[in-house]
């Protein structure tokens, strides 16, 4: 299959359901961010320390190609027949985040975003879904979008969040667990180099 094919060449774009609009169509800028968003996601799932971290995110890629295989077609028949986000997608998010925020510390004031490299890339992941959501929003008011994709898509960022501290905390903890592995072998050497000092001096 060519990777090329020439047909976007005046600036036109085909939709899921074979439409063709402009590229600079609000519906097009939107499935793209969420493309890009995607993007994003798939390097953080590659990054994460937690195996549980990494396993949703690769469940929200595929989320990801359901929203956007919706959102690229006009045909309401045709969007029907597709397989698309539901209130159990909604609710995995929202149970995601309550854990999360049940084993992390307290906020009680403004914090750095991202202090470890997955964090920050956590965080802009969650950036990418807010920009996403806000076209989402504007696309809403000029065509019909189902409440289920709005709701996904704000626990979304939501979520990005939480595992962003989630992510932080445990970097912090296994480099403390380093640190003190460290320090306690380094303890060990001076011992011997003490002990042995002693013996050739006695």
């Amino acid at each position: 299959m060519a990777i090329y094919t020439k047909t976007g060449d005046k600036g036109t774009t085909s939709l899921f359901d074979g439409g063709r609009v402009k590229k600079h169509e609000l519906r097009v800028e939107t499935y793209g961010t969420f493309d890009e968003l995607n993007a994003h996601i798939s390097l953080c799932a590659k990054h994460v320390e937690s195996i549980a971290n990494r396993n949703l995110l690769e469940k929200i890629q595929e989320t990801m190609f359901l929203l956007c295989a919706e959102l690229a077609t006009e045909d309401k028949d045709k969007q029907a027949s597709l397989t698309r986000i539901t209130d159990l997608d909604i609710k995995l998010l929202e149970e995601t985040i309550d854990k999360h925020i049940k084993e992390l510390p307290d906020i009680h004031e403004f914090i750095l975003l991202g202090e470890s490299t997955i964090a920050a890339q956590l965080h802009i992941a969650r950036a990418v879904t807010r920009r996403a959501e806000r076209l989402l929003v504007a696309l809403s008011e000029e065509t019909t979008v189902r409440s289920e994709i709005l709701q996904y898509v704000n626990r979304l960022s939501d979520l990005l969040f939480t595992m962003a501290r989630d992510e932080d905390l445990r970097n912090l903890v296994t480099n403390l667990a380093e640190k003190i592995i460290t320090d306690y072998n380094k303890g060990d050497q001076e011992v011997e180099i003490k002990q042995n000092a002693d013996y050739f001096t006695n």
